[in-house]
């Protein structure tokens, strides 16, 4: 059996019972009776009027003894360790001062930079070894992207 909630009031809507009430706009209401599409229709709020069940729900009524109230389960922080660092370095570096933290952040910093300086340094030299061998090996004319390829090797004429 088929039953309907009551737009207005929240209320059960038996088969062969209420009325059904479409707007303009083809949205469809449900109403277990003509006082609830009255008060619908001046535009009651169904949460001020003490009978209904959005009024109840909202006022609590009806429920206590129901349903006991959920035991709200208290979270628990852990402490774990991060990917490149175990929990005793981090443990260490959170009790270090802020002044100490500070000075070692600037060291790493200082290192990274240098260790970049000294990479770039290095990729430079490459770069000039191979251009000074690679103008060494030119003739001085301008080669193209498939003269650079290389000459095809020749297909062999086969007869039979």
């Amino acid at each position: 059996m088929r039953t309907y909630d009551d737009t207005f009031s929240g209320q059960k809507i038996y088969p062969g019972k209420g009325k059904l009430y479409i707007r303009g706009d083809s949205k469809i209401f449900r109403f277990q009776n003509g006082k609830t599409e009255s008060l619908f229709l001046q535009r009651k709020n169904p949460r001020k009027i003490a009978w209904t069940t959005l009024f109840r729900r909202m006022h609590k009524k009806g429920i206590s003894e129901e349903i006991a109230k959920k035991r709200t389960r208290r979270t628990v922080k852990h402490q774990r360790a991060i990917v490149g660092a175990s929990l005793d370095i981090i443990k260490e570096r959170r009790s270090m001062r802020p002044e100490a933290r500070l000075a070692a952040r600037q060291a790493a910093i200082k290192e990274g930079k240098e260790k970049k300086a000294t990479a770039e340094s290095k990729k430079k030299q490459e770069k000039a070894k191979t251009a000074a061998s690679a103008s060494r090996g030119q003739t001085g004319r301008i080669q193209s992207k498939q003269g650079a390829k290389g000459a095809p090797s020749k297909v062999q004429a086969k007869s039979r």
